[in-house]
Parts: C-alpha cells; structure tokens; sequence
C-alpha cells in the first residue's frame, strides 16, 4: 500500500506540472473553452482545451505503438 500511494504522490505531482506548462502555451484559454460566469458563481468547461489534449495523446500514444 506505502508503494501504492508514494507512485500516486508521484503521479499527481506530474500532472500538476504539465498542468502548469499547458497554462504557458494556452492551455485552458482556448476559444472554445466554455466560462459561464454570474455573481459569485463560476461554471468552467474546457471544452476546447480537452479535445487538444485528446488529440495530442492520441498522436502520441500512436507513435508509440507503431
């Protein structure tokens, strides 16, 4: 279980720095992100920023197969 959860700590801390070098290139503001803002309330749907990732990785996880 220790094992388990130092490669999750691992994991995460990965995908917040890819989180963070995605917002330098744009990542998340993209026109076809969706920001509904009203009041104190905010609705967020990165729409556009999820169908770049999927392609990306798809291309890769392409490359990497062949």
């Amino acid at each position: 279980m220790a094992r388990f959860l130092i490669f999750a700590g691992l994991v995460l801390i990965g995908l917040g720095v890819l989180w963070m070098i995605g917002e330098r290139f744009g990542l998340g503001r993209l026109p076809g992100d969706i920001v509904v803002e009203r009041g104190n309330f905010r609705f967020y749907f990165p729409l556009a920023s999820s169908i770049v990732l999927s392609v990306v990785i798809s291309l890769l996880l392409w490359l990497f197969n062949r």
